[in-house]
């Protein structure tokens, strides 16, 4: 039987979905043809935030790579925008010349950002925010530094500010309206958010109507309002609003309105074909969030199989993706004569929380600083539930019906199967506990492979566990012991005690001991047994070079076009005349198109072909340069503010400490990376209280912090203790840091191992066991007598030269 042709324009998260829908239901019904604008695979358009802050990097977010498309047959065409579509031949053309024929199609084209007609809108540095492309685009603009203007207060253009400013620009957000996301927020919850992200130094200037960008010689150079104020700016983010894309639909006559109109099954006014996405219309609404998006999928995939789903629309609820803010929203929260409003405010935990009730049904919901009842509000909400007999404890959450308190696995129990768990994917009760039984998941990384639920955002991760814990009880223990990979039953502990107890001092010795289920490990085992065999024998085991990702094998960060950066270590953040002038001379020399100026004070130059790495180390090495392993599980950075020598506030030199600290440490390998900081008062303008390990200097001497976030996560640092003279600052430090590398699992940070073993334990460990800490002192020392080899004078000398030439260098030769 001949398959049925299937023809997708567009490859975004809506399609994505419907096709997994598809294939779970019948993996056979069609031949799958996508053709995609953009030049790559399907990837999680929600993360792009985190993207642009550089929390995660585009690898990271990939929905279906190329592996996936080839496992499910389907074609997909990269870079290939569709320009004709001819309804009579059923045929699609692309610009890039490619033909394909259909007997279904599915326009899934999205929506495009609006642009506000401004003078100056056409100016080089006016940008938007939609794609991987325009987060590309910022990201390049942001290397040069300067002040962003992101017009527009909405979610976008807050998520765009932030990760603006996480890469280092200044940034100002000017919103025409008084309130902040004023489409899901209140006026109270308006400005504890404008607060906190005044917090981040980003200024917010709300009621800021734009007139005018401004521009010098083509470029953006700033903006000006209509009261006559001007911001300079080096770029302008435009984040207004989006628009249903299409203009496909409306060249083959089909009909549309605000967007591709369609029915209760996704079908427009031709029958054989369909509308998904932001660009459909339907009953007169336009969704701009996933959840519809993936309802809608879900309807189409039963509909192209021939089922009878239909699509009723959507009741939707946002968050905010700025790292440390927790803010949720649903529903209508206008004030009426005939609604009534519960608030409950929080002063002093920064909490906000109203529900606006109508009929005694609640129709909308504010939360901000404390949003754990989000999903459940918003259940109540599309359900039309009546909370007449909660009302007393309602606004104090779903833990507290009933007249006491809930414990939360009560709580999680208590939700109906339809319950929205997770938003960012549109998953549902019913759905985590069905592939927990039917899959036999038995951890959050099986729920979240198989269902996306936390996968994304993370902040429904709470309620996943418990989900977890509810299916399995007993049996499910979110602590117990984790393999390092599928080689194994052996989890990391266990590793490092066998190679410790049993000497084992090669990854041969580790694989045959441990009875390893792989002839040779794999990628995630065998990075990690390289580890701890170089932690556990230093002087003994030799560094596997075979066994480390790339960046460590070739000490440079590759970039995403192939090239790759170079950070040269420059100690407590300090540099000189000479150093500089070698720099510039490098760039000039080899053509470097990129160099920025990083957050741990050091210069980064980015775009340095591989086979001239070589090269640029040899004449950075020439001025006394080293490797600053930007790229390396180990020492990245000692961050320091000016000191005694040049602030007047300083009470002691923080520079010098943190130039004695990095010289001393730098070079050894640890679980994962660590940055440090050292502030010269309690201003703390090195930010030493957010990294891995950060000193602070007092008037009574030094307070050692450690186990703090700045990433994915954010968590102020634990106090260690105080000590009073410099030597003690590095007994102590050295100390962590080898007690850090002999008990934390590979990839784990610093805050992570420290919750894991206990913060008690390790601040007995280090400042009440002097014995303890002073053998630790020792083992670090002896170790970095094999550890600090600048590794790129090593390949100057010609080690490892294999890896930076070609293997061979292909002609063509003309035809005969």
């Amino acid at each position: 039987m001949t398959k049925k042709k299937l023809v997708i324009v567009g490859n975004g998260m809506a399609p994505g979905r419907m096709l997994e829908h598809l294939f779970e239901v019948d993996r056979d019904a069609y031949d799958v043809t996508i053709f995609n604008a953009e030049p790559r695979v399907n990837y999680n358009r929600l993360m792009l935030s985190p993207v642009l802050s550089g929390e995660k990097t585009y690898e990271d977010i990939i929905t279906h790579d190329d592996a996936w498309y080839e496992e499910h047959g389907v074609t997909l065409h990269k870079g290939a925008r569709i320009s004709e579509i001819d309804r009579v031949a059923k045929t699609v053309t692309s610009e890039t010349g490619i033909t394909a024929s259909y007997d279904k199609l599915v326009i899934a084209t999205g929506s495009s950002p609006f642009i506000i007609p401004l003078p100056g809108a056409d100016l080089d540095g006016v940008l938007v925010y939609r794609d991987l492309d325009d987060v590309d685009k910022m990201l390049k603009a942001a290397e040069t530094g300067g002040r962003a203007v992101v017009i527009g207060g909405g979610l976008l253009g807050l998520e765009a500010a932030a990760g603006l400013k996480a890469q280092g620009m200044d940034v100002t957000v000017l919103h025409l309206m008084p309130t902040l996301m004023e489409r899901q927020m209140d006026e109270a919850a308006g400005f504890l958010l404008k607060q906190a992200i005044q917090e981040r130094g980003i200024d917010v200037l709300t009621e800021a109507n734009s007139k005018a960008i401004l521009g010098k010689d083509g470029k953006v150079a700033g903006v000006e309002l209509t009261d006559g104020q001007i911001i300079e700016a080096s770029i302008v983010v435009m984040a207004v609003g989006i628009r249903p894309s299409m203009t496909l639909a409306k060249e083959i006559g089909l009909d549309c309105n605000r967007g591709v109109i369609v029915d209760d099954q996704m079908v427009t006014s031709d029958p054989d074909i369909y509308a998904l996405g932001e660009c459909a219309e339907h009953r007169g609404m336009c969704y701009g969030l996933v959840a519809p998006l993936y309802e809608m999928g879900k309807v189409l995939a039963d509909h192209l199989v021939g089922g009878a789903s239909e699509y009723c629309g959507s009741v939707t609820a946002t968050k905010l993706k700025v790292t440390g803010i927790d803010l949720y929203s649903a529903g209508d929260f206008a004030e009426g004569a005939d609604r009534e409003e519960i608030v409950l405010r929080d002063a002093a935990a920064g909490v906000y929380k109203r529900v606006v009730l109508k009929d005694n049904k609640i129709i909308g919901a504010v939360l901000y600083g404390e949003t754990t009842d989000g999903p459940w509000f918003f259940d109540l909400l599309k359900k039309g539930t009546d909370v007449s007999e909660m009302r007393e404890t309602l606004i104090f959450g779903q833990a507290f019906q009933g007249g006491t308190p809930l414990d939360p696995m009560a709580a999680v129990a208590a939700l109906p199967d339809d319950a929205e768990i997770c938003g960012c994917n549109g998953v549902c009760k019913s759905k985590i506990t069905g592939a927990i039984s039917e899959l036999g998941l038995t951890s959050l990384d099986d729920v979240r492979a198989h269902t996306k639920a936390s996968a994304s955002c993370g902040t429904c991760t709470g309620l996943v566990e418990n989900l977890l814990s509810l299916s399995l009880g007993d049996a499910y223990n979110p602590n117990a012991v984790v393999p390092v990979c599928k080689c194994t039953d052996h989890g990391h502990g266990v590793v490092r005690q066998a190679i410790r107890e049993k000497k084992l001092k090669s990854i041969p010795e580790v694989l045959q001991a441990l009875e390893w289920k792989s002839s040779t490990g794999c990628a995630k085992c065998r990075p990690a047994l390289n580890y701890y065999l170089v932690a556990e024998w230093p002087g003994d085991y030799e560094d596997d070079y075979q066994s480390r990702f790339i960046n460590e094998r070739v000490h440079a960060n590759i970039q995403k076009d192939g090239t790759y950066s170079v950070v040269p270590r420059m100690w407590g953040g300090m540099t000189s005349a000479a150093e500089l002038r070698a720099i510039a001379d490098v760039v000039d020399k080899f053509n470097i198109p990129s160099v920025k100026v990083t957050g741990g004070q050091r210069i980064d130059l980015l775009g340095i072909q591989k086979d001239d790495l070589p090269a640029v180390w040899e004449d950075l090495g020439k001025v006394g340069f080293v490797s600053g392993q930007a790229y390396a599980k180990g020492l990245r950075t000692v961050k320091t503010c000016v000191g005694s020598d040049w602030c007047r506030f300083g009470t002691q030199d923080s520079t010098g400490l943190g130039i004695k600290l990095e010289k001393f440490t730098w070079g050894a390998w640890t679980p994962a990376k660590l940055k440090m900081a050292v502030s010269g008062c309690p201003r703390n303008c090195a930010e030493a209280t957010c990294k891995d390990i950060g000193i602070v200097c007092v008037q009574a001497g030094y307070e050692i912090h450690f186990a703090g976030a700045a990433g994915l996560d954010i968590k102020g640092t634990e106090v260690l203790g105080l000590v009073e003279t410099e030597e003690e600052v590095m007994e102590h430090v050295v100390a962590l840091i080898q007690l850090y590398r002999q008990e934390g699992h590979y990839l784990e940070r610093i805050y992570k191992w420290a919750k894991r073993t206990g913060i008690e334990v390790i601040r007995e460990q280090i400042m009440g066991d002097a014995t303890l800490r002073k053998t630790l002192h020792e083992r670090f020392v002896y170790s970095q007598k094999f550890a600090q080899i600048d590794p790129w004078s090593e390949r100057v000398s010609g080690k490892d030269k294999h890896e930076f030439k070609p293997m061979a260098v292909l002609e063509l030769e003309a035809a005969e």
